[in-house]
């Protein structure tokens, strides 16, 4: 795992880069926030160990880029002041630990670790939460969909319009059953609606793959999704 450390202490950074390489990561550090956001826009680490109080660009602004990027990646601040309203700031805009100098090493590798079972254990979470069908694969923490690969375009009740059908592969969904599901409590919407959006995500799909043929019409019924292999 790469851990990268930005701190314009240079002692301090030798001592966690060696302390780190010793637990085994592989660990880069860099004096300042603007010299690690050059290198983090195109190659970020797997954990960043981040000081709060830096020339040219602070940690608390770094931070804020770095979320631009990537909400995943751990971050956990260092900083020599001790105020309830920067470890607050500093965790509301992303941070993940917080930790006021002077601290212990062996503390901080600790944190590391608990730091990157978390992760560890999100990704592991929303794997299971995700659906994979043949070519389709669903995401619905972030209401995105892929096929074969591809990102697909949609909006928001186009994605639980696919999600709803290809949840119970085989099995025709009734155009009321569709507008239950998709559309939240209280909105009314008429088949003809079902019908114009089944229109346009088979468009969005077929413009990845013109031979989309998963969503069958059941005619007087409603829709289904095809079964994997039939």
């Amino acid at each position: 795992m790469r851990v990268a450390v930005v701190d314009d202490e240079p002692d301090l950074r030798e001592t966690l880069s060696f302390a780190l390489e010793k637990e085994g990561y592989r660990c880069t550090s860099y004096k300042n926030g603007r010299h690690a956001w050059d290198i983090f826009q195109s190659n970020l680490p797997d954990l960043i160990v981040l000081d709060v109080s830096m020339p040219e660009m602070d940690g608390l602004e770094l931070c804020r880029k770095i979320r631009t990027v990537s909400e995943t990646v751990p971050i956990l601040f260092l900083s020599s002041r001790d105020d309830e309203i920067d470890r607050i700031l500093g965790l509301e805009i992303g941070g993940d630990d917080y930790m006021c100098k002077p601290f212990s090493v062996r503390e901080l590798l600790v944190r590391i670790k608990v730091l990157f079972r978390r992760q560890r254990a999100r990704e592991e979470n929303r794997k299971s939460t995700a659906l994979i069908l043949g070519h389709l694969s669903l995401d619905p923490e972030k209401y995105r969909a892929s096929w074969k690969n591809c990102l697909l375009d949609l909006t928001v009740t186009e994605f639980m319009l696919l999600k709803t059908l290809s949840d119970a592969p085989g099995f025709v969904k009734t155009r009321e059953a569709l507008m239950e599901l998709v559309y939240p409590v209280g909105t009314y919407v008429s088949s003809r609606t079902i019908d114009t959006h089944v229109k346009r995500l088979r468009k969005k799909i077929q413009k990845t793959d013109e031979e989309f043929d998963e969503i069958e019409t059941v005619y007087g019924l409603g829709y289904r999704y095809r079964q994997v292999g039939s």
